[in-house]
């Protein structure tokens, strides 16, 4: 097979301590990140670039059009019963495991059973459902039964946390690591550690849902999966033909739509919010008026243009745009807005003062220029009074210390900035409803008004459901919302690279890519 050109390479190993492999082929993508995945199994983590990955790799039962709605994909009809209680998948024929075994209600079976595993439940068990038992009725059909009817199954079947593992992985050491069979468009090669994940395309797939115009396999051999952590080092790539797909530098985004050098393509719909929280087992957090001090002290509209430009934009409520049940002028109405003057006389009714600051620390996780963010809101912070330590941590290290945190009933006070991504409102539950997902802010009054949006499926009841969630929870400060898309999602691609595209919710799609004028 001939050689593609990487005269990149040597400077990038320069620059980031990383090298793009020269070896890359005719046939190759080469996608470069700034962080590595956790794990190839869907059922123990919960990171973008983690679920990106094995999205190309499994496949789902259902899938999502354009708007995010679900359509049908390896099921290709279903039924509900009345009481919405259970649920019947009739599945296509020809789905083919990357072993050459079939995939039917048998893997299907097996990949819920897993994920309600009493030993070693999936991270997402919650998201799949009130479900009791799933049974095989013959090989193309499969029946789920709830215990009570569960309104947000049928997104979750669309999203890839309910890939479909098939059962031939059972058994296998390494699973998620060396081992990782599924019926997605590219089957899994290998994976070093911080380095690179090395797919190849699955000759057999047959695309039932996905939103790709490619009927089959993709037109590329491999896809070459690159971790470059340095901004500069991928554009560098980019711009020599090292790399083919990569987010650039976000201070180089103007200049690069300008150019006209690299095709620039922006996420949209990606279900991602970020938002404060605190710890509210302890003083001060444990008091809301220190709280919604916070959501008065903070222009999140300023911040981010002044950090993003227009790759990001202001979020009102605490689900993001495109999700259902997001409504601006509705979440607006209850959340405390910029009033620096407000913030400064909440908390002087509680003892403080200029010369007398409330202290807290301000947890955030590095990447995205989100240390530049954090410096915006620490100033608009102490404009108020507020003293806000910035601590710059990984994703995963934050989520134990937020834990932990909240846990803890003595120390400082503290709250991050956190992120979350989903398709559906379920995500509150998910976050809000007790034990919490950090065990943070829980109430019985919440916990109810939280499993009537799971169980009403009038979508009018639903939606007004969804909304008194969102205002007790705005209104509370519990969680402040600040901005959307999230991660800011922009990808920098090589003029040659056809067909490349991103779906709802952050899924990069290369089953439809074609590169031209290979060397």
């Amino acid at each position: 097979m001939p050689m593609r050109t990487r005269l990149g390479s040597a400077l990038l190993a320069l620059v980031a301590g990383t090298a793009i492999p020269a070896t890359a082929s005719a046939g190759d993508i080469v996608w470069a990140r700034y962080g590595d995945i956790d794990t190839l199994d869907p059922h123990r983590a919960t990171s973008t670039l983690s679920l990106q990955v094995w999205s190309l790799i499994y496949d789902t039962l259902l899938a999502t059009d354009k708007d995010g709605k679900p359509v049908p994909n390896l099921a290709e009809s279903w039924e509900a019963s009345p009481d919405g209680t259970e649920y019947t998948f009739k599945l296509h024929e020809g789905a083919v495991c990357h072993d050459g075994t079939p995939l039917d209600a048998n893997d299907v079976k097996y990949t819920v059973d897993r994920a309600f595993d009493e030993t070693n439940p999936s991270v997402t068990k919650a998201s799949w459902g009130p479900i009791e038992k799933v049974e095989v009725v013959d090989p193309t059909t499969v029946k789920f039964t709830l215990e009570k009817p569960f309104v947000a199954l049928i997104p979750f079947l669309a999203d890839s946390f309910s890939s479909i593992i098939c059962n031939s992985n059972e058994g296998k050491d390494g699973f998620g690591t060396s081992v990782a069979i599924g019926s997605g468009p590219w089957k899994f090669a290998s994976w070093t550690k911080g380095d690179q994940i090395v797919l190849e395309k699955n000759p057999d797939y047959k695309n039932f849902g996905k939103l790709a115009d490619n009927p089959g396999a993709p037109y590329e051999d491999r896809l070459l999966i690159t971790t470059v952590p340095e901004p500069q080092a991928r554009l560098a790539g980019l711009k020599t033909g090292a790399i083919d797909v990569a987010e650039p530098p976000l201070d180089d985004v103007a200049m690069l739509k300008e150019s006209g050098d690299l095709d620039v393509v922006t996420a949209e719909n990606t279900g991602q919010n970020v938002f404060f929280e605190f710890a509210v087992h302890r003083p001060p957090f444990d008091d809301v008026r220190a709280r919604q001090a916070v959501a008065y002290a903070t222009d999140p509209e300023a911040a981010i243009s002044l950090i993003y430009g227009d790759l990001s934009m202001p979020e009102q409520c605490p689900i993001s745009r495109g999700v259902f049940g997001n409504d601006q002028e509705f979440c607006a109405k209850h959340r405390p807005q910029y009033d620096p003057e407000k913030a400064t006389e909440l908390l002087g009714e509680m003892g403080y003062a200029p010369d007398k600051p409330l202290e807290v620390n301000l947890l955030v996780w590095t990447g995205g220029k989100r240390d530049k963010l954090a410096e915006v809101f620490q100033a608009q912070l102490a404009a108020v009074g507020i003293k806000a330590d910035i601590q710059m941590m990984d994703i995963g290290t934050m989520n134990a210390r937020v834990r932990q945190e909240n846990e803890n009933p003595e120390g400082k006070g503290s709250m991050d900035m956190m992120t979350w991504s989903w398709y559906d409102p379920d995500i509150l539950y998910a976050l809000w409803h007790s034990p919490g997902a950090y065990r943070g802010y829980t109430s019985p009054e919440l916990d109810a008004m939280l499993e009537k949006t799971r169980v009403l499926t009038d979508q009018d009841e639903r939606r007004k459901a969804v909304e008194d969630v969102m205002a007790h929870l705005l209104e509370k400060a519990i969680h402040v919302p600040l901005y959307t898309p999230g991660w800011e999602w922009v990808f920098a691609v090589r003029p040659e690279v056809e067909g490349f595209k991103v779906a709802p919710f952050v899924y990069p799609i290369f089953s439809d890519v074609k590169i031209a004028d290979k060397d």
